[in-house]
């Protein structure tokens, strides 16, 4: 009898610590599972604050080059317009109608030509236009305004299914093609330039190429920091904003493509 109850009480003895050592484990399980939440959480956190930080840099990167495009047309375009219609003006002969006549229709062409610049540069500068339409109609006015400018024959194509992405994204892509476009007047000498658009299964792919002058490699490295490739370090970045690759191939006398891949 007194074997038998020193049985139960080992068994009981076992069971219990049975029992207290896999609570033990259960417990310092879920501990270290806690604890490995917590941290992925916080990794999560940081890496979101990261990207609003560098989308947050690169919108005030775009700012700051935006408003130094607009201080560029101004003083370049709109204000010898004006300027130009101002002296015609100024130096009206009222004793010579016929000349009176033709400076007063030349300053009316001068003016009209400063509020179509300035008209462009609303147009370009509008980033509601992508919020509210898309991508695609923003880039198909933009093409509009550079036939308009009949700078070089320009060739716009769009091919797959598109995909209606952040509105964010979107601007960002749309400034990477303001920016390509950019370096092509100041820089390239083209006259031709192809952009298109292909939206793949889990991307949008995004070239732009033209016949200029282009450049060799060696000179683009070394040039790097300068403003003359101040536009293709501004794509890159942008497009790494959005975990995007950016490829920039160019050959003397042959001409430049950039090509451009960011995620949905």
């Amino acid at each position: 009898m007194q074997t038998s109850s020193n049985d139960l009480i080992l068994f009981l003895w076992v069971t219990t610590l049975l029992i207290l050592l896999m609570a033990a484990t259960v417990i310092g399980t879920l501990y270290f599972y806690r604890k490995r939440q917590i941290t992925y959480l916080k990794n999560v956190e940081k890496i979101k604050l990261e990207y609003e930080k560098d989308l947050l840099k690169t919108q005030l990167e775009i700012q700051e080059q935006t408003f130094q495009n607009i201080s560029r047309e101004i003083h370049d375009n709109i204000s010898l317009s004006l300027t130009l219609a101002k002296l015609s003006l100024n130096t009206l002969d009222w004793q010579n109608p016929a000349r009176v006549n033709l400076q007063i229709n030349s300053s009316l062409e001068q003016i009209s030509k400063a509020i179509n610049d300035l008209s462009d540069i609303s147009k370009s500068l509008n980033s509601e236009l992508i919020s509210n339409q898309g991508l695609i109609i923003a880039l198909e006015q933009e093409m509009a305004k550079m036939n308009e400018m009949n700078l070089f024959e320009l060739n716009y194509l769009v091919t797959g299914t598109p995909v209606f992405m952040d509105s964010q994204k979107e601007l960002i892509i749309f400034r990477i093609i303001q920016e390509a476009f950019n370096n092509i007047i100041k820089h390239a000498r083209a006259t031709a330039v192809e952009v298109m658009l292909h939206y793949t299964g889990d991307r949008i792919e995004v070239s732009i190429s033209d016949n200029g002058r282009g450049f060799c490699d060696k000179e683009a490295e070394l040039n790097s920091d300068k403003k003359s490739r101040a536009g293709l370090n501004n794509m890159k970045k942008r497009a790494l904003i959005f975990n995007g690759n950016t490829l920039i191939k160019s050959e003397p006398d042959i001409g430049t493509k950039v090509f451009v891949t960011i995620p949905y």
